[in-house]
């Protein structure tokens, strides 16, 4: 399943979630895939596409960074999939 996490900086502050990226990487359990990301211009917040088929590794994941983020997540699936069922 993909979902797209919104990630909102704590205080509108990226560079401790950056600093703690570089020096821990993703932080990914095994079996939850990063697929891309994108950040807003103004730096306040990240949007991720996940996938996994386990939502328990999704919020491990979360887990080790809600210190810093706060987080909307979304199930989502491919536009493709969705159109022939609307």
């Amino acid at each position: 399943m993909l979902f797209m996490v919104i990630e909102t900086f704590r205080g509108g502050q990226a560079r401790p979630v950056y600093e703690r990226a570089r020096a821990q990487g993703r932080q990914l359990p095994d079996g939850l895939r990063y697929v891309d990301s994108w950040v807003a211009a103004d730096c306040g917040r990240c949007y991720q596409l996940l996938e996994c088929d386990d939502l328990t590794l999704l919020m491990t994941w979360v887990t080790r960074w809600n210190d810093l983020v706060d987080f909307e997540i979304v199930p989502v699936v491919p536009s493709s999939r969705a159109s022939p069922l609307l």
